[in-house]
């Protein structure tokens, strides 16, 4: 398994149960595909550099994962499909 750093930032319009439904569905991906989410860092609402979707805040989760390649795929698929999502990344993590 490769360790991996995931960022994503949520549309800082949406209810706090949707975003808590919204990433929990996102977490629950990587133990489906034999990957554990080792560490949860939510920033929280902060403002963005610049306007993406006409949006100046997003709500900033971070993961730390070790994750099986098709786990990684399956999470960029499904993040690709989200709307609420403006923005995400997927770093491997070297450390």
């Amino acid at each position: 398994m490769t360790k991996y750093e995931i960022m994503y930032i949520i549309r800082p319009t949406l209810e706090a149960e949707d975003r808590e439904k919204l990433k929990n569905e996102l977490h629950d991906i990587f133990p489906k595909f034999a990957s554990e989410v080792v560490k949860v860092t939510t920033w929280g609402t902060r403002d963005l550099s610049y306007e993406i979707q006409k949006h100046n805040k997003g709500y900033y989760v971070i993961l730390d994962v070790k994750a099986t390649e098709e786990a990684r795929a399956e999470f960029d698929r499904v993040i690709r499909i989200k709307e609420d999502v403006i923005r995400y990344m997927i770093i491997k993590d070297v450390r």
